[in-house]
């Protein structure tokens, strides 16, 4: 029997390799511009053609390297961060492992143009599918050219199951923010087909902040900064404000690197416990100073999850950071009394009793129905109120029929006054009574027994459906804006609010870019009257960033659903009976009546048998 195990090409196991570090465009854009980072320069530009696809190019003013280490740099864990087995337990930089060049190199054509300061001249070298093409010296300024050019030439699949421009063009700038979060003192530069995006010059990191996510971020954000033996915690944390469902924009950093911690989250969200609403989430920007020694970063090779010792610890100390920030600078809602004029509270001293005692003037003869001497009478008041008993004959017994039981014993729902509203029903012909439970509940009779509606998934199955319809036809109502709005977007969140424009405008929305990232709303869908639509569309932007298929049934559909769930009907909202048979006539005629389109029951039933057995 012949030997079946064999070594593999350096070709193809650099590509099998390769496929761990670089997944898309946006990791090629990391791992250089992480190594440009790491060189020490102060100026960073990133200039990418269709998303990466056809090009990318990364220029920084760095230290360079010589001829050799030009060479040596595309050989796989060839690296100048880390010499031996225990400078792993002390990184100080983004990149250690040697394989993101060599990876790139395997799936790319690569060209390097780079030189030192103690050189003259510099080295130009190419590199495709792990192949040095050519090295010749060339004329360049300080630092390092990369220009990765035809990403996955060589690997169809892998190419063929990229995303659609604006979603890769998009993965590429979170890759960029994450980036330029970290490093405020380092100017960096982005342009996609050569218009310019970005262009943040160094500062402060709350100006950095702000010069990422726009001005409007500035207002809503509140600064953390404590000092501990086990690490220190810095950055800034959103006001409970500016909490919202989608889009809100949450960072980790430790050492200087981004990470994805779910446990830690958990610990910035309890400290807002009770103070935004179930479900929404506050922005924070919260950076870790730590011993290198006390987490491992070495567990994937995308590096964004970190293991701590002594997470617990850790999580106590972010918990009480964010509480104290909350707390100092007095964020919580706070009742304030205007006490000029008004009598004193009293205050007990349990020594002496109350302090103080209130002393109120009142004046027995004033009438407020009663002519002034000035002349003045209030204009929706009678100059007599003799006879007013004449004014509400009869709507007594109105009330006593259309009564809604508030208690929730048996005898409250279907007592006397349940009673009654069925005899009325039974004696109008034009529609039946309905009864409102809680606010939440529409009660009806029917044949089989007492159906139940819930009223908000109810409403949001008939504007789903609607607003569906409108959007494929490109038929949405809108209702124009006496005074346009402006709404601000960061670059990111730009190039998916383009990609769904026209699926924004078959709801109804009229939007007018005005440049750099400003859109004036000219327009809204009708029937969303009291609705934030500027908050509205930051979540249907972050709703298709999060779906990352644009001009698809699946982003259209998200879309249509975080409208409807923001124009129905919400909880506690009291009904009249023409309103309940609206939505009830409506519903029926909707494609799925079961069921809300994320899947919740919407009816119930409560079958005769049932409640003759409930009385048996």
């Amino acid at each position: 029997m012949s030997d079946v195990i064999q070594l593999l090409p350096d070709s193809v196991a650099n590509q099998i390799a390769a496929g761990e570090v670089i997944q898309r465009p946006a990791s090629v854009v990391k791992e250089l511009v992480e190594n440009s980072v790491d060189a020490g320069a102060k100026t960073i530009n990133v200039l990418v053609i269709d998303a990466g696809r056809t090009s990318i190019q990364v220029i920084d003013d760095g230290k360079g390297m010589s001829e050799t280490d030009a060479r040596m740099s595309f050989e796989r864990h060839a690296t100048s961060k880390i010499s031996k087995a225990d400078d792993l337990f002390a990184l100080h930089t983004m990149g250690f492992r040697g394989e993101a060049l060599a990876s790139i190199a395997a799936v790319a054509q690569v060209e390097l143009k780079t030189r030192t300061a103690a050189d003259e001249i510099g080295t130009h070298i190419s590199v495709s599918g792990s192949k040095v093409i050519g090295q010749e010296p060339v004329s360049c300024p300080v630092g390092s050219n990369f220009s990765v050019e035809n990403i996955f030439y060589n690997v169809p699949a892998r190419r063929k199951f990229l995303k659609s421009n604006s979603t890769e063009l998009n993965n590429i700038l979170t890759a960029f923010e994450r980036i330029a979060l970290v490093y405020p003192e380092i100017n960096f530069t982005f342009h996609s087909n050569g218009v310019e995006m970005f262009n943040l010059k160094s500062g402060s990191l709350r100006q950095r902040i702000v010069d990422v996510f726009g001005k409007k971020l500035n207002q809503d954000i509140l600064p953390v900064n404590v000092n501990t033996t086990i690490c220190n915690i810095s950055g800034f944390i959103g006001k409970p404000e500016a909490a919202r469902k989608k889009g809100a924009h949450q960072y980790f950093f430790v050492n200087g690197r981004f990470m994805k911690h779910p446990y830690f989250h958990k610990a910035v969200m309890n400290a807002y416990e009770r103070l935004v609403p179930v479900g929404e989430q506050v922005p924070y920007f919260i950076y870790f100073d730590i011993d290198p020694r006390n987490i491992d970063v070495n567990i994937h090779p995308t590096k964004t999850e970190i293991k701590f010792e002594g997470e617990q610890t850790v999580w106590q100390v972010l918990s009480a950071a964010v509480k104290d920030s909350i707390g100092r600078f007095n964020d919580v809602p706070s009742i304030d009394f205007d006490t000029e004029g008004k009598p004193d509270i009293p205050v007990y001293d349990p020594t002496g009793g109350f302090s103080s005692v209130p002393k109120v003037d009142v004046n027995p003869s004033y009438n407020p129905f009663k002519e002034s001497s000035s002349g003045f009478r209030p204009s929706r008041v009678s100059a007599s109120v003799d006879g007013w008993e004449t004014l509400y004959k009869g709507l007594g017994a109105e009330a006593e029929t259309a009564a809604v039981p508030a208690d929730d014993d048996a005898a409250g729902l279907f007592g006397a006054a349940a009673g009654e509203i069925v005899q009325s029903s039974l004696a109008d012909d034009k529609s039946p009574a309905h009864y409102q439970y809680k606010g939440k509940y529409i009660m009806t009779s029917v044949k089989s027994g007492l159906m139940m509606i819930d009223q908000h998934r109810a409403h949001v199955r008939i504007l789903y459906e609607k607003y569906l319809a409108q959007a494929r036809d490109r038929k949405g109502c809108a209702q124009q804006m006496l005074f346009p709005e402006l709404v601000q977007f960061g670059p990111s969140e730009a190039v998916v609010l383009e990609s769904i424009s026209q699926d924004l405008a078959g709801f109804g929305f009229d939007l007018s870019p005005l440049g750099g990232g400003s859109y004036s709303v000219n327009g809204v869908p009708a029937g969303i009257d009291g609705v934030d639509f500027v908050k509205l569309l930051k979540e249907m932007v972050a709703e298709a960033a999060d779906t990352g298929t644009p001009a698809t049934d699946g982003v259209i559909g998200k879309l249509a659903l975080r409208l409807a769930r923001s124009a129905a009907i919400p909880y506690g909202q009291v009904l009249n009976n023409d309103e309940m048979e609206a939505v009830v006539n409506e519903l029926f005629t909707c494609s799925n009546v079961n069921y809300a389109p994320d899947g919740k029951p919407v009816i119930a039933m409560l079958k005769q048998q049932d409640i003759e057995r409930l009385f048996s």
